[in-house]
């Protein structure tokens, strides 16, 4: 079949947003309006209705056996783009043109009866996909071996784990002799493993000549099995073309927060403890060498007893690739109206590139800050191995290993 599988063409969908009626406190909330917005005005009033374009203007193709990753920050338009294709809501202006059967994986249980059981929503769901009766029972077998839930086939899905309802679903999806795949962030819900066999099930598709359409907030994954990337904001393709690329416009953008937003009393986390600066000795660390970080705390409102600190390693694809929790080596911080630290880590080895640094203060299973990017780090492109080599000896993995090979004479 010649031609692209999927033609989008100034696809557009808006809903409207109700605002909520005056209460008994309008008169006050009017005058502090007033002061706060002088031109509010031009806000919708109270009962009145908003427009808000979800998407607007969206036109694209899609080839045979094209791996898509679809990314963008939340609001973007990235899940409302997927319903529109998966025929769930119409589109309130352009054209969609389908060549061929669509099986997708929007959210948890989708397509499921609460009362069945997971055998009888085998059946249901993929009638609901358009699978024959015999289409089922031929995939039936693949289908629950893949899903890994046969000891529980008999036990109605609401006793079912979220984790359960995915791969039950996604096996379901994944089996369906479809041109097209259409997996939402649904799949976070697995654990690693399922995540990591949903991610192969998806290639072997896609070397098979099917097509995937993939939204995910994992840029290694998104790196890793797309050939193509879709980069939405604000309901508009701001970039259409490599995944790698696409990865990378999408983090330096992300990267560029607004100072206010990470301002200490602006960030997540209840607020008793914020940390007030964070930085790195130096500009470029060497792999193998000892990276250190210089930090302040400051208590902004009442004591809260012992806490622990940790921080993620974050590497450019958006994956953790070390979680550093002060429990793990013994450290608590007692009250204080203000302190000064260190956070020094050798091990793992990090690859060149630039990392950032994820901040946390907890206490009692309470996060107390959260800050994201509180600062960077820089690996220097020297490898701290004693030889070179070429490309193909590094370019897996996402850290190095400090290792020793040994051999002897039989």
């Amino acid at each position: 079949m010649s031609g692209p599988i999927i033609t989008v063409e100034n696809l557009g969908k808006h809903y409207l947003i109700g605002h909520q009626s005056a209460s008994k406190d309008g008169l006050r909330h009017a005058i502090e309006g007033a002061i706060r917005h002088p031109l509010g005005w031009l806000r919708p009033k109270n009962g009145e209705k908003e427009e808000i374009w979800a998407l607007n203007d969206v036109s694209f193709t899609v080839s045979r056996a094209d791996v898509v990753g679809i990314i963008g920050p939340n609001g973007a338009g990235k899940s409302t783009l997927l319903k529109l294709l998966s025929r769930i809501t119409e589109p309130t202006r352009g054209r969609i043109h389908l060549r061929g059967r669509v099986a997708s994986l929007l959210e948890v249980g989708t397509g499921f009866h609460q009362e069945l059981t997971g055998r009888e929503n085998i059946f249901l769901n993929g009638a609901i996909l358009g699978m024959s009766k015999e289409e089922i029972k031929r995939k039936f077998e693949e289908i629950v071996a893949f899903s890994e839930v046969e000891q529980f086939l008999d036990t109605p899905v609401k006793r079912y784990s979220s984790g359960m309802y995915v791969r039950l679903a996604f096996a379901v999806a994944a089996h369906l002799e479809a041109e097209v795949l259409i997996v939402d962030e649904v799949l976070a819900v697995g654990d690693a493993e399922f995540q990591r066999k949903c991610l192969g099930k998806m290639h072997d598709m896609a070397t098979g000549g099917r097509t995937v359409l993939f939204v995910s907030h994992n840029m290694q994954a998104i790196s890793l099995l797309c050939n193509r990337g879709l980069l939405l904001r604000n309901g508009s393709i701001a970039y259409d073309g490599d995944a790698q690329e696409a990865v990378q416009r999408y983090l330096s953008v992300s990267s560029r927060r607004n100072v206010e937003e990470q301002a200490p009393d602006r960030r997540p986390g209840s607020g008793e403890y914020r940390f007030m600066s964070a930085t790195a000795s130096k500009e470029c660390f060497g792999g193998a060498e000892e990276k250190i970080f210089n930090f302040e705390i400051q208590r902004r409102t009442r004591p809260v007893g012992k806490m622990w600190l940790s921080a993620h390693v974050v590497n450019s694809g958006g994956a953790t690739v070390a979680q550093c929790d002060s429990r793990l080596v013994g450290i608590l911080v007692e009250d204080h109206d203000r302190l000064s630290g260190q956070f020094r880590f050798t091990s793992p080895w990090l690859k060149p590139g630039v990392y950032r640094i994820d901040l946390f203060i907890c206490a009692g299973g309470i996060v107390l800050d959260a800050w994201e990017d509180a600062c960077s780090l820089t690996i220097s492109p020297i490898l701290p191995y004693p030889r070179s080599v070429s490309e193909d000896g590094t370019k897996l993995g996402l850290v190095f290993g400090n290792f020793i090979w040994e051999t002897k004479e039989l």
